[in-house]
């Protein structure tokens, strides 16, 4: 009778080996990439702060003497952007049109798994726009 006995000569450990890694892998896509979310929230909700900050910025003397229109002082719009943006440690891009302010910013969200594979961050980006209106304009509002 002869015996069939097969070597694997360490087979189950290599598939071992590269199942864990892999899976590895698989949770920092997971973690990670619940953190890239959480950073591009925030970053959206950095941008729309900043606009709000910088919609905030009337030319009030131009209102008071003006016809009821909301004019914005552009210089003094960016620079209460940029005061907000950088009262939360990142930079950005402020832009005023008219009465609307635009903001654009990015910054670098540290990844935590993925460094193991080379990606030890990711940018995300937020945009954020307000636009400067008036509040109650009539005496029969609620």
């Amino acid at each position: 009778m002869t015996s069939h006995r097969t070597d694997e000569g360490g087979l189950l450990t290599m598939y071992v080996a590269i199942v864990s890694v892999g899976l590895l892998i698989l949770c920092g896509l997971v973690i990670d990439g619940g953190y890239i979310l959480a950073g591009r929230r925030q970053a959206f909700d950095e941008a729309n702060g900043a606009a709000r900050a910088g919609a905030a910025s009337l030319a009030v003397d131009d209102y008071i003497t003006g016809n009821g229109e909301v004019p914005l002082d552009p210089d003094r719009a960016e620079a209460a952007a940029q005061a907000f943006l950088a009262a939360t440690g990142h930079a950005g891009t402020v832009t005023v049109t008219g009465e609307e302010v635009n903001v654009q910013m990015s910054f670098e969200q540290p990844t935590s798994l993925l460094g193991m594979i080379g990606i030890r961050s990711v940018t995300v980006t937020g945009q954020g726009r307000a636009r400067a209106v008036p509040g109650i304009t009539t005496a029969d509002a609620p």
